[in-house]
């Protein structure tokens, strides 16, 4: 069950947005831009329902249990100090926050709203029939494996400055390998990866995880490269069944701390997960990772993959986006721009100075 299509009015630095979604979902912009709260804001939506439809005792979705685990779920996942803050500011009168997300099976439509003054009210304009059967994975920009040791734990039983996407995701890396799984589909996806980080990951019993190396001792996460903890942390939710078999995945910059051999890992894992029915969504501002994963587009193994780009440029008191089936549709990219820019200052001073 995909998503199709999210629309947004007045959500913190966006007037009106309309996204048009597919199998890859890349989101473009510089800093500030609005990236994470759209990813953000798509996930919050899909985790609330997996949240509600894995319950044992789980009912058919109705409006005032909705309201209230949609409220928690902004609050915890975006951390205002009221609802109310994530409707955008730079308006005259009091305004509301209107959010759309319509899927492939029409059961899972839902439509909501919120005013700037509310503190938890949300108001539900279009009920879901059903719930999702399959959770969303977010991974943020920092790698978790380190801190995972109790941080489930500790996040539940205090109060710590960290978002809830934290605990969704710790939780998801602490399950345990699922049964009777597709052996061929399983090596396809962790053999580049276990490649990439010269090992395999274990999570051991008192919950701390290591890289274990053929014919070496297994070395703590925290001694392994962050970039390559990144991957273990794919390699992780590849294993136990998070990201296999359909579902989602939202990643806030992959790229960072990876240097550009792993980029071109990452980008053909992108395109290996969307084929076995991972719906992926990405905010980035590398150029070397968008030329890759349109390298990647163009074979023919993933021609049958869909790809939709969305360019965010952020202006005095609103962001624009510009979206298309390609890098070469969306335009103006700011940081490409500037990256392109660079580049010819390069050539210009290296020559002049010759």
């Amino acid at each position: 069950m995909k998503i199709t299509n999210i629309e947004i009015e007045n959500q913190t630095i966006f007037q009106h947005a309309k996204l048009t979604c597919s199998n890859l979902n890349v989101i473009v912009g510089e800093n500030g831009s609005g990236k994470s709260h759209l990813l953000k804001m798509i996930y919050s939506i899909l985790a609330v329902s997996a949240e509600e439809g894995r319950k044992h005792n789980a009912t058919h979705p109705t409006k005032i249990l909705l309201q209230t685990r949609l409220a928690d779920k902004l609050i915890n996942v975006f951390r205002p100090e009221i609802l109310g803050h994530l409707v955008r500011r730079k308006l005259k009168n009091r305004q509301r926050c209107k959010i759309s997300a319509f899927f492939d099976d029409q059961k899972l439509d839902i439509q909501f709203s919120f005013a700037s003054q509310s503190r938890t009210e949300v108001v539900i304009d279009q009920l879901p029939s059903i719930w999702l059967d399959k959770h969303p994975v977010f991974l943020p920009t920092k790698e978790l494996l380190t801190i995972y040791p109790n941080f489930v734990s500790v996040y539940e039983n205090h109060y710590i400055e960290f978002d809830e996407i934290y605990r969704d995701t710790c939780i998801h890396l602490g399950a345990l390998p699922i049964k009777n799984i597709n052996e061929t589909l399983l090596l396809k996806l962790l053999q580049p990866l276990e490649q990439g980080i010269g090992g395999q990951i274990k999570l051991d019993k008192n919950g701390r995880f290591y890289l274990m190396m053929p014919k070496q001792k297994k070395m703590e996460m925290p001694l392994v490269a962050e970039g390559s903890r990144k991957l273990a942390m794919l390699i992780q939710l590849i294993v136990n069944g998070a990201l296999l078999n359909k579902g989602y995945l939202f990643w806030d910059e992959p790229e960072a701390e990876l240097n550009p051999r792993l980029l071109k890992l990452i980008a053909e894992t992108l395109f290996s997960l969307c084929e076995n029915g991972i719906q992926v969504f990405i905010a980035t501002h590398s150029l070397f990772l968008l030329r890759e994963l349109e390298i990647f587009r163009q074979k023919t193994e993933y021609k049958q993959q869909s790809a939709r780009f969305f360019a965010l440029e952020k202006h005095q008191d609103k962001v624009t986006i510009e979206q298309g089936n390609s890098i070469e549709e969306i335009d103006p990219i700011v940081m490409l721009d500037e990256t392109m820019n660079q580049s010819d200052r390069y050539v210009e001073e290296t020559w002049h100075n010759k």
